[in-house]
């Protein structure tokens, strides 16, 4: 017991923070690309006349490509330095920014977004492999919540900066400033991080399209994947229509939209490092439990809402938001100590493709149930899509659980 304590109580070193940074800005230009496209959703329909179902399949177009992707990639990706291969796949994501930032009619933006979606949808499992073999799981839970912080920051920074210049410039000039922005952090990733080769030390047999389905046939793998998908279907299911539900529906202003994301993005930097300390100390599976509960009732409310106040608005959105990244970093805490380490990058891979597949079902799901029929009318059965997350969350927690079960048992054959 006080080996365990001693172990949790190691600090990073300093090599280990630079990787946390750079992995973490990384994932802030991914995740702020994708994320963009939620508060971007009202001005881009209006602006193309796109209607909630082909705005949902533009946001599946970029989950589906990745989801594709990253079952292509999954078998080599425990044969490359996983530096060279982030290094590698970033560069196409800048491209296919780049393409987003021009884009002038509607299939040019699902070209775009596809493109987009073959290359970014890889880094967060590249990412998270890197995590893995950097950081024994003692300290895994504190390094995945620090990683993720890019997600908040995305929101605290990178949203409510984009829809600033949307608002002068148009909505293609936010993927104009992460073009920027990701050249300069692919700069410093290529001198500053040190090559991830050790799992290239462990011999293997088989070739890559047996190594993928050597992974893929895993049972307690499986689990895993399934775990993350639920994990993913409820956020894709809601997220598209975040800015059109709350300028529609909950009558906020366009002015006070930025304002609304960066509270939540405040709340996820504070909230993050907290939970993963947290996970660390206590049953993962139980933050998790807790998290998913809390953000199951804050979405039928929310889903529910009729105009209010601003300051409820903000409210509604901090609370759910806690139990959103609440139960992220558990989750992904405990999904990715599934894997060996010689198969860490295929399973990572395969998880983040499911991932992203679930997700562009749930999208383009999403946008057959949600309607808007006008411009500016109210979005209708915004409610219904409510309901059907609480219900992908009820199956998440009993994912979770099986995952955790797993993780229990081989630590307690590792100790025996």
């Amino acid at each position: 017991m006080n080996k365990e304590k001693a172990i949790e109580k190691i600090p990073f070193t300093p090599y280990q923070v630079l990787a946390i940074i750079l992995l973490a800005l990384t994932l802030f230009t991914v995740v702020l690309d994708f994320m963009v496209m939620s508060p971007l959703g009202d001005m881009m329909m209006k602006s193309m006349s796109l209607t909630t179902r082909q705005f949902g399949f533009a946001v599946s177009g970029y989950a589906f490509s990745a989801g594709a992707s990253g079952l292509l990639t999954a078998g080599f990706a425990d044969r490359f330095d996983r530096k060279k291969l982030l290094l590698f796949f970033y560069v196409g994501f800048i491209a296919g920014t780049f393409f987003c930032s021009v884009a002038s009619n509607y299939p040019l933006l699902i070209a775009a977004r596809i493109v987009t979606g073959l290359f970014g949808g890889v880094i967060g499992s590249i990412s998270s492999a890197i995590v893995a073999d950097l950081f024994p799981l003692q300290q895994r839970g504190r390094a995945m919540g620090f990683m993720q912080m890019g997600f908040g920051a995305s929101q605290v920074l990178g949203i409510p900066i984009s829809l600033f210049i949307a608002n002068k410039w148009g909505w293609q000039s936010p993927f104009l400033m992460i073009v920027g922005l990701s050249t300069i952090i692919w700069l410093i990733v290529a001198f500053k991080l040190q090559p991830v080769n050790k799992h290239l030390g462990i011999k293997t047999e088989k070739n890559a399209f047996e190594h993928l389905w050597h992974t893929a046939r895993q049972r307690s793998y499986r689990i895993g994947f399934l775990s993350t998908a639920f994990l993913s279907i409820g956020g894709f299911m809601m997220m598209p229509w975040g800015s059109a539900f709350a300028i529609n529906n909950l009558h906020v202003s366009t002015s006070q939209l930025p304002i609304l994301f960066m509270v939540g993005g405040v709340v996820s930097l504070i909230i993050m490092p907290l939970i993963g300390t947290l996970s660390d100390k206590i049953d993962k599976f139980k933050v998790f439990t807790v998290a998913a509960l809390w953000m199951l009732v804050v979405v039928i409310i929310y889903t529910n809402l009729s105009p209010v106040p601003f300051g409820i608005v903000i409210l509604m959105n901090i609370l759910m938001m806690m139990g959103i990244m609440s139960r992220m970093v558990p989750a992904m805490a405990l999904t990715s100590s599934l894997p060996q380490m010689q198969d860490r990058g295929a399973f990572m891979s395969i998880n983040s493709s499911l991932q992203q597949i679930a997700g562009g079902v749930a999208a383009a799901f999403g946008g057959l149930i949600v309607s808007q029929p006008t411009k500016t009318s109210p979005l209708q059965h915004y409610d219904t899509l409510g309901y059907v997350v609480a219900l992908v969350i009820c199956f998440n927690i009993a994912m979770v659980y099986r995952v955790s079960k797993i993780v229990k048992a081989r630590l307690h054959v590792a100790q025996a």
